[in-house]
């Protein structure tokens, strides 16, 4: 498979620009079944080790239904599938331009929850206008074994989130292991409790928030993804949850720029327009970086050959 990598805020994301399966016709929601069903050994092969790296997020292009897009993607990491990922939406059209596919400006981008927009304003600067956002509740209390109670909304932006008011420490590089420990807490205590998102969805991102630790940002940010890792950028997906929450207590207004800082620092620029179904319409703002190009190579007699298998996931529900 031809590959090319590159990073967001921190964030890694491998495209497969070619040598991946043929998953016929159709939205891209089917494609995606078909691609877990029958394929998921090139989900494993492109993001596990040793191949992949911890973090990484996988971009396998397809033929768009939708004319007007540039392609189709369907994203997904080592615990599984994705609906949507920001800092891979950057990424991508990001790499497509390094590679000549697409001119600065805006394109459209088909993924299985609906048709993003990418701004490619330079080299490296990207807006995401992401699919709309929303949140189901607010003000829940989710009681876990090790931290006490964390008390968070549950929203949407692209995959689902339970967004904590608070972190359980400061939001800094040194206290990662601890903010890995209480996220996955938290996770499992969503699990237990039955806490879940829109037509009984999983959530299976977990965000903590802090004040922010450089000039012109708004907070500071540590999110814990599917396969147990960390978000290195600010999360776009994540982000776009957060606006939906600030929207719905009316704290943020239309088009007012909201500045999210990643636990390392890396940082989103944001604002939100109104959608049609009652939530937002967030635009996530960010630089990306080409980072390498070639091609992965499977040997059949290889044990790892389609990569080393740790954890299993089940696929979001459809947008909202």
């Amino acid at each position: 498979m031809r590959i090319i990598d590159s990073h967001t805020g921190g964030e890694p994301t491998r495209v497969i620009l070619d040598g991946g399966p043929d998953l016929g016709e159709g939205p891209l929601a089917l494609r995606r079944q078909r691609l877990a069903a029958a394929h998921d050994d090139v989900r494993l092969a492109t993001v596990s080790k040793p191949r992949g790296v911890e973090a990484l997020v996988g971009a396998l292009l397809c033929k768009p239904e939708d004319q007007t897009c540039a392609t189709g993607v369907i994203f997904f990491n080592e615990a599984g599938y994705l609906g949507m990922c920001g800092h891979a939406t950057m990424g991508l059209a990001v790499s497509l331009h390094h590679l000549g596919a697409i001119d600065l400006g805006c394109h459209r981008f088909e993924t299985p929850v609906g048709v993003v927009t990418a701004d490619l304003t330079s080299p490296h600067d990207v807006s995401v206008k992401n699919v709309e956002s929303y949140r189901v509740r607010s003000q829940v209390d989710v009681e876990t074994a090790g931290f006490g109670t964390f008390t968070g909304d549950i929203a949407w932006g692209g995959n689902w989130f339970f967004l904590g008011a608070s972190a359980p420490t400061a939001l800094v590089p040194e206290n990662i292991p601890t903010l890995l420990d209480a996220a996955r807490d938290v996770r499992r205590s969503l699990a237990r409790a039955g806490i879940r998102g829109a037509e009984g969805a999983e959530i299976d991102h977990v965000e903590f928030f802090g004040p922010a630790q450089s000039p012109g940002a708004n907070a500071r940010n540590f999110v814990l993804c599917p396969d147990g890792t960390y978000d290195r950028s600010p999360c776009g997906t994540g982000t776009s949850a957060k606006l939906a929450c600030l929207a719905a207590d009316g704290t943020l207004d239309v088009g007012e720029t909201w500045v999210q800082e990643s636990i390392l620092g890396s940082r989103f620029e944001t604002h939100y327009q109104p959608g049609r179904r009652g939530g937002i319409l967030p635009t996530i703002t960010g630089r990306a970086y080409v980072t390498a190009e070639g091609r992965l190579l499977r040997t059949p007699e290889d044990p790892f050959a389609n990569g080393i298998r740790t954890a299993s996931y089940s696929l979001p529900a459809a947008a909202h």
